[in-house]
């Protein structure tokens, strides 16, 4: 699932315009449009209003939001797999 689509659909379902979620988390449309088109990644300030606004359970949208940040990071590297789950021990082992 793709975060931009993922967040177009949620407001389209809602039937809200660009306009109406840019005032409820207080940008300007231009930012919502360039997040639904995949050109700006919210920050995690704007997930958190994001989340709010179009009724998204907080934790599902981070989740998404996290999971392509990693993704960015490591898309196109011959050892992403690998460090992935390098990352997945140490971030067990860290809650430990």
């Amino acid at each position: 699932m793709i975060l931009s689509e993922f967040l177009k659909s949620k407001r389209e379902t809602k039937n809200l315009l660009l306009r109406e979620v840019a005032s409820m988390i207080d940008t300007d449309t231009a930012l919502i449009s360039k997040i639904e088109k995949g050109d700006r990644k919210p920050t995690r300030e704007q997930i958190e209003k994001l989340a709010l606004a179009l009724d998204i359970e907080y934790n599902k949208l981070l989740t998404l939001w996290l999971s392509e940040k990693v993704y960015e990071e490591v898309n196109g590297e011959e050892m992403a797999i690998d460090a992935i789950k390098l990352a997945l021990k140490r971030v067990k082992s860290d809650k430990q």
